[in-house]
């Protein structure tokens, strides 16, 4: 039995990339046979072929090609051979997230390491700015600002940031730095009066009101196995951290006000990771498929916070013990420490090598972040971010420069992150779905020998 070619009508071959040719196929894979020209068969199988130069593509039935004259003419090297295009598209597809994921969990580890180095070196950098931790602060805030606007800079003129990107609504950038601003006052505020112990136990809270926050907001549903992960995860935090210190004694002596004040400054930063993947999604959809470089997220954003910490900057230097009629003085006093010179250099010693060291760290920190975000969710950048916290307590039990006697490892810090690390794994792990069984017409498949 012999399948005959005719024109189908309005038969276009896209020329354009692969995901344009795979919603081309599934709107052509019912094309029968019977339908094609031999140009267009031959585009066709073309066109299929470029889904997956691998794959060879067929005909179920013989295949004869109708002649100029009308009448059936066989074309040598005619016969079709290779599998169907349908299970390639699927190989297709599976490589493609195997890859996804092998890209965020090189991301989650770039970021858990970044955030190691950042803790790190925020410490040491307060060595020589002891006096100024408010400068270090604006310092990182407002110089930010100059760096991300001059990489937006460049990456424009180098074609990688468009006017489609720009020209996206400027309002979220302005929530951005609000909740960032009023996340930085309330920590300040909180962390005045906590001890250093208790507060990151109390930032385990972040995790969970981005949980909360991802299924109200985003309409994310969460697996068993992904909530008992992140719950071990915030266990084990608290292990490592509040093992043998007397955490729930400095709780209860800050008092419930300050307790909930920085809980509260937590839902701002969650609050603010869940706005800035909805930034993303939603600039998806209107760059059709794009996505918006995320230097025009960072760059924006902390204009925003950089606004919004000007406005509050009376309320801020105060917080920190500084009159704002005696902040100029304190900025260019921080200032001469920073650089090491003049009169007040005494003390300054490791500036400006380790103010600048935290400040490269802390904004490739926010990168990576910011990265990772954009390729997963808000969860697992929490996550990552994390993992950091043992690290960093680990890191802080080696001969570090500047530090003096390192510190000794908490009696739970094994325990700690073994429970941890089998909540990330939790987390991560996909159990097996359940095979169905399903009938599908298989799509047409050409091939040109």
């Amino acid at each position: 039995m012999s399948a005959f070619f005719r024109r189908a009508p309005n038969l276009q071959i896209p020329s354009s990339p692969s995901d344009h040719r795979l919603r081309w196929y599934h709107h052509h894979r019912s094309i029968s046979p019977s339908l094609l020209q031999p140009r267009d068969a031959i585009a066709v199988t073309r066109a299929l072929r470029s889904l997956d130069p691998r794959s060879g593509i067929r005909f179920l039935d013989p295949v004869v090609l109708r002649s100029a004259d009308g009448g059936p003419r066989r074309r040598r090297g005619s016969v079709v051979r290779g599998c169907a295009l349908g299970g390639r598209v699927g190989d297709v597809e599976v490589e493609r997230r195997r890859k996804r994921r092998a890209e965020v969990a090189a991301a989650a580890a770039m970021t858990a390491l970044l955030g190691t180095g950042n803790r790190v070196l925020y410490k040491l950098a307060l060595v020589p700015l002891k006096q100024y931790p408010f400068f270090l602060a604006q310092l990182a805030t407002f110089g930010y600002v100059v760096v991300y606007f001059s990489i937006l800079y460049a990456r424009y003129h180098a074609g990688i940031v468009t006017n489609e990107m720009l020209s996206l609504p400027k309002t979220p950038y302005l929530a951005v730095g609000l909740l960032e601003a009023l996340a930085a006052v309330s920590g300040m505020a909180a962390g005045a009066v906590l001890s250093g112990v208790s507060i990151p136990i109390l930032s385990q809270t972040f995790l969970v009101w981005q949980l909360l926050l991802s299924v109200i907001f985003l309409g994310r549903r969460y697996r068993f196995n992904q909530i008992l992960g992140c719950f071990l995860v915030t266990i084990g935090v608290i292990i490592t951290v509040a093992s043998g210190s007397g955490a729930g004694d400095s709780l209860k002596n800050a008092g419930l006000f300050w307790t909930l004040l920085m809980i509260t400054s937590f839902l701002f930063q969650a609050a603010d990771t869940v706005l800035k993947e909805t930034i993303f999604l939603d600039a998806a959809k209107k760059l059709e498929g794009g996505s918006v470089d995320l230097f025009v997220v960072n760059s924006f954003g902390s204009a925003s916070q950089a606004l919004f910490i000007c406005l509050l900057l009376p309320f801020l230097s105060k917080l920190w013990g500084v009159p704002f009629n005696q902040l100029p003085t304190y900025i260019k006093d921080g200032a001469a420490c920073f650089l090491n010179i003049g009169s007040l250099s005494s003390g300054c010693e490791g500036a400006p090598v380790l103010p600048l060291l935290f400040v490269i760290v802390n904004m490739a920190f926010n990168i990576s972040l910011l990265h990772l975000l954009k390729i997963s969710s808000a969860v697992v950048s929490c996550l990552a971010s994390t993992f950091s916290v043992p690290l960093s307590i680990y890191a802080f039990t080696l001969p570090l420069p500047y530090i003096g006697v390192a510190s000794s490892l908490p009696a739970g810090f094994v325990t700690g992150v073994v429970v941890l690390v089998a909540g990330l794994l939790l987390y991560s792990w996909t159990p097996p779905s359940s095979p169905t069984t399903h009938t599908q017409p298989q799509p047409p498949s050409l091939v040109q020998g």
